[in-house]
């Protein structure tokens, strides 16, 4: 028999770990939130009273063993390749439906078929420029409307501009604002606004990078845009908690994607010796996924990924000195960020 239990997110007696504990004697559990106290169904009773007619009306039927993220929506942007890829598949390995999203069309509709063919699970794929809002206005409204709010939003597009300062052109400048800053400002407030009314909870993540922490000589514009998505995620980190949303930011350092491979190079000719770096370093983007995973598992707030990441996390926090001398001293693109 299917069993759904409704866990208010800031009830003081009634503990998470408590509620986890059904699930060994209840194999079919359904498990749902609300933003609320241990009084819920008298301070939110319309988001109860919708949860249990969902589950009455078998909205979200519970069958065989469950997985971590059975009955999750899950939408992923730069789902086409790279982390992106690797992150949609996870979570559908999981068990969560899974929006694959991207600006080539192709790339998404081959990610969401695999996730159908490979693990037999269900994916759906969007085209969408993350810069144009647009575009983003009407991806966050189809979405709802044909598979409702998502629980789990990752912000994944990025693009690379490297090169020096003053190679930088203007519109290299507002093309990696626009896509790594705004895609990510507009993916938290259209589909954060949709579940802060929705009151179910819920968790962002946003992919970073670890040059949000290390400057870098040959990635200016990429390392403020980074280090932007770092503080919005903080801002928002602490704006959300008290409606049950968490947010992480997962800064990763080298991995092997072909985001080097697509980046834009500027003055000198920096392509080759950045992709046969990369390919040494050889860390996987599934890895990354994993990480990010158990960052919504664990609700945690920043995730420095592998070697390079968590060293240069700790470095800019105890020694920020160290980290500039660092990039000065760094004359090559082997500086520290582009593995995203």
């Amino acid at each position: 028999m299917p069993v759904q239990i409704i866990e208010a997110t800031r009830d003081a007696f009634v503990t998470p770990a408590l509620l986890a504990s059904i699930g060994q004697w209840v194999p079919r559990l359904r498990h749902r939130k609300v933003a609320a106290g241990h009084w819920a169904h008298r301070s939110r009773p319309e988001a109860v009273a919708r949860l249990i007619a969902e589950f009455a009306d078998g909205a979200h039927a519970v069958r065989g063993p469950r997985r971590a993220f059975d009955g999750r929506l899950v939408v992923v942007t730069g789902a086409g390749s790279g982390i992106g890829l690797a992150t949609a598949r996870a979570f559908a390995a999981h068990g969560a439906e899974v929006v694959c999203a991207d600006i080539d069309a192709g790339a998404a509709a081959r990610a969401a078929g695999a996730i159908a063919e490979d693990l037999g699970g269900t994916g759906h794929a969007a085209q969408v420029d993350v810069s144009n809002i647009n575009q983003m206005e009407d991806f966050s409204r189809n979405i709802i409307a044909q598979y409702g709010v998502p629980d789990i939003v990752v912000n994944n597009a990025g693009i690379v501009v490297a090169g020096a300062f003053f190679d930088h052109t203007v519109d290299d400048w507002r093309r990696t604002i626009d896509v790594n800053l705004w895609g990510v400002i507009h993916g938290c407030r259209l589909f954060g606004a949709a579940m802060v009314e929705r009151g179910e909870g819920g968790h962002i993540v946003n992919v970073a990078s670890l040059a949000a922490f290390a400057p870098s000589r040959l990635l200016p514009a990429y390392s403020t845009s980074k280090a932007a998505v770092k503080m919005l995620s903080d801002c928002l980190r602490a704006e959300l908690a008290g409606h049950g949303i968490g947010v992480s930011v997962v800064c990763p350092g080298f991995v092997s994607t072909p985001i080097a491979g697509n980046a834009t190079y500027v003055g000198a000719d920096l392509r080759e010796e950045a992709v046969r770096g990369l390919a040494r370093r050889g860390y996987p983007a599934e890895r990354v996924a994993a990480h990010i995973l158990r960052a919504v598992h664990r609700n945690q707030a920043v995730v420095p990924v592998n070697l390079e990441g968590k060293i240069g996390y700790a470095l800019s926090r105890i020694s920020p000195g160290t980290m500039r001398m660092l990039a000065r001293w760094s004359a090559t693109i082997r500086n520290p960020g582009i593995g995203r």
